[in-house]
């Protein structure tokens, strides 16, 4: 049994990680920390995970995490980069869901991030945790840089015809739809359900801070710059991320094949027969990455679709699943949880 610890677990992606980490069959959780709950029992905060989790929260100052084999970062962005190296020091492995080790140029973060980097020296060491491109370098890692929930549908959706050099990688686009848990739990008028129920809108079209990070993963897989335009929108739901990718073929492929054959021996990216249309009720609550992919009209635009769960393999059940390949874990333990429906 590894011993885990959580920092800043009453957020959304904290609870995620407790429903998940509750269950997982070599996890002992030891502490999670609050500063505005410390001493609240966590089943009080989320009436879901009693008699799943006894844990109380812990004062961040008090909490010993230096007694745990992992610790996980449920944190605002800025928060892990100021805790994180002590961790690292002492040997304690340290997977963070935020997004302060993700971008390797650290003056583009601070540029996206409007602060500065407290740890820069870290990010260098720090493995970008998508498995699907990652895993050999993940099984190493002692810092995991988390991807985001957008990024990671992204990605996913472009890998297979990035990695061929099949398409016009200078004209990539991105249109992409997220739950409103994508935001946080935290009160802002643009998530009150007056607001976004019964509604739809695109937000940050002149530039969102997941771009960098997306542009990064691509262009690595590229090696050279590509040209991406993303522009993400928020949809009345609750959970769930639904990505449209465009790209404009330069060579004859069979798309279908194609796909199939990257993610052959990938458990959580499954590409739907010919012709379907993925929906995000269809991965919620589950690791999964659903990918179906287009050609309409027979002509030289590749449209293809790509939905995940923003909460789980958008952030905690990949992060969990990055803990299981550092651990040598077979890597479902744990998250092979069966979508929920309706």
């Amino acid at each position: 049994m590894i011993k885990v610890g959580i920092v800043g677990g009453t957020g959304y992606t904290g609870v995620e990680l407790l429903r998940i980490l509750a269950q997982h069959p070599e996890v002992q959780l030891k502490v999670i920390t609050s500063r505005q709950e410390a001493g609240m029992s966590v089943d009080e905060l989320f009436p879901s995970l009693r008699k799943q989790v006894t844990l109380k929260f812990t004062d961040p100052g008090k909490a010993e995490l230096n007694k745990c084999d992992i610790v996980f970062f449920a944190t605002p962005n800025g928060v892990a980069m100021q805790q994180a190296k002590a961790l690292y020091d002492a040997g304690i492995l340290v997977v963070d869901l935020s997004a302060d080790f993700r971008i390797k140029d650290v003056a583009e973060w601070e540029k996206w991030y409007g602060m500065s980097h407290a740890c820069p020296e870290l990010v260098a060491e720090a493995v970008y945790g998508l498995p699907e491109i990652n895993r050999e370098q993940i099984k190493n890692a002692r810092l995991i840089a988390n991807p985001g929930c957008y990024p990671t549908a992204v990605q996913l959706g472009f890998l297979p015809l990035i990695e061929a050099g099949v398409v016009d990688m200078n004209h990539l686009i991105a249109d992409t739809k997220s739950g409103v848990s994508g935001a946080g739990r935290k009160a802002e008028v643009h998530t009150l359900f007056s607001e976004a129920a019964d509604n739809f809108k695109s937000y940050a079209v002149p530039g969102h801070r997941h771009l960098p990070e997306i542009k990064q993963g691509l262009s690595n897989i590229a090696k050279k710059q590509v040209g991406l335009t993303f522009v993400p929108h928020l949809t009345p739901m609750i959970r769930g991320i639904h990505a449209t990718l465009y790209a404009r073929l330069t060579k004859k492929v069979d798309l279908q094949t194609l796909y199939m054959d990257r993610y052959a021996n990938e458990p959580f990216v499954d590409i739907l027969p010919a012709g379907n249309h993925p929906e995000t009720r269809s991965v919620r609550g589950s690791n999964y990455c659903r990918i179906a992919v287009h050609r309409p009209q027979d002509g030289d635009i590749a449209v293809i679709l790509s939905v995940t769960d923003n909460l789980v393999k958008g952030a905690a059940g990949q992060a969990v699943q990055n803990m299981n390949i550092i651990f040598g874990f077979p890597e479902t333990l744990g998250i092979e949880h069966i979508p929920l429906l309706p």
